[in-house]
């Protein structure tokens, strides 16, 4: 099953701490600066990628639908917002969308529909370590911190629910 992310692009751009003055001087840049940071992700991590912004806020004439770099990009329709586009995405989509966003409202429809959530915080950190990993030419793999290497059992009594291991399942292949 391949994974499908979607991100709020406002919300992650305003939510960041690399985006959001960009976007304070022009939200064109703003976005284009947060398109060039998924490409970068994407050669890390080759998952399909679509980005949803506010249709309200494009210029006219811009076509709803766009793709930029590898990256897919959304706008709503006029006097609809992006939270409606990406609730219908993870209603149709289920357990095969990972959305980004930090709006509760999103994520808990996500949530609750079989789609995996990530904060547009945590988000943001593994953006930056790709375009760390982009620069240095590294492998995608970093080496993993906290590795259980006691011979002690976990068991079942500390087992996560099916649902939210399945969630980390997903947000590890980030």
């Amino acid at each position: 099953m391949a994974l499908h992310i979607v991100i709020d692009g406002y919300n992650l751009i305003r939510q960041s701490r690399q985006f959001s003055d960009i976007d304070k001087l022009d939200m064109q840049m703003g976005r284009e600066a947060l398109i060039s940071a998924l490409a970068a992700y994407k050669k890390i991590k080759p998952y399909p990628i679509t980005v949803v912004f506010d249709g309200h806020t494009a210029e006219t004439g811009m076509p709803r639908r766009n793709q930029m770099k590898g990256i897919r990009i959304r706008f709503s329709r006029s006097g609809e917002l992006a939270d409606h586009v990406i609730k219908r995405m993870a209603s149709r989509e289920k357990e095969k969308l990972l959305v980004v966003s930090s709006d509760l409202e999103i994520m808990n429809h996500a949530e609750s529909v079989g789609a995996a959530v990530l904060s547009s915080a945590e988000f943001e950190d593994r953006l930056i370590m790709a375009a760390y990993l982009d620069m240095k030419g590294a492998d995608e793999e970093a080496p993993r911190v906290g590795k259980r290497t006691g011979t002690r059992k976990k068991g079942p009594a500390r087992r996560l629910p099916k649902r939210k291991r399945k969630m980390q399942k997903k947000i590890s292949k980030l």
